[in-house]
């Protein structure tokens, strides 16, 4: 499993011949500016919520490609008007997939389209592919229901969002890996913007000091499971 960071939540996943994207935010990215959207390919895309910066270039992929959008149901209905092919999920639900089973967990956050209709709850995936299983956590705070994840999946990695104000910051994020019993985070949601910027000094130590391995990887970086 190889897993490449696209910039603030946006991830390419390889799994086996299967490429997933998840919540493809670039174009409207500055610091992934030397990202190609149109060069991206994609069999399936996943989403967690309904926010521009998780969505934004799903339509432009997903028509080009012909992914397949696994989210909640309120999110793919959305897309599938616009003929785009989806599968619907809703929490707690599990699915067996070409590339391996996902199952859709909570997530504590609001989620609505840019023209502010609604989006569905937010959510986060447990991904278990190629005999390694990773949480892709979403925006989301910290919440009590991840103790349930490690009950059923043993984790291999946890994908946290850190850059604090929208979501969980750096404190809460090591009480999260905690929770979900993974002592391998890969951080995710900071930077983008004044509101979620970090200093990765202090974030990789605060990590370490609790006995866990933060990575926060460049636009482009990928790293193997």
């Amino acid at each position: 499993m190889k897993i490449s960071f696209l910039g603030h939540a946006s991830l390419k996943i390889q799994i086996g011949n299967i490429t997933l994207l998840v919540d493809p935010f670039i174009s409207g990215n500055p610091k992934a500016s030397h990202i190609d959207v149109d060069t991206l390919n994609a069999d399936y895309i996943l989403i967690t919520h309904a926010h521009q910066d998780h969505i934004l270039d799903v339509e432009q992929i997903a028509k080009r490609t012909g992914a397949i959008i696994i989210s909640n149901y309120e999110i793919v209905s959305h897309f599938q008007t616009l003929d785009i092919q989806g599968h619907p999920m809703n929490h707690g639900g599990n699915w067996e997939f070409d590339f391996g089973r996902i199952k859709y967990v909570n997530a504590i956050h609001t989620s609505s389209f840019p023209d502010g209709s609604y989006g569905g709850q937010p959510g986060g995936f447990v991904i278990e592919g190629e005999h390694k299983n990773i949480y892709i956590a979403g925006d989301t705070a910290l919440t009590y229901d991840m103790k349930l994840i490690p009950v059923s999946t043993k984790l291999d990695l946890a994908i946290l969002p850190i850059g604090d104000n929208f979501t969980m910051g750096i404190d809460d994020a090591i009480i999260a890996a905690d929770f979900v019993e993974c002592d391998k985070i890969l951080g995710y949601h900071f930077d983008t913007f004044g509101y979620i910027e970090i200093n990765h000094d202090e974030a990789k130590r605060k990590f370490f000091e609790n006995g866990k391995d933060l990575m926060l990887l460049e636009i482009g970086e990928s790293i193997e499971l």
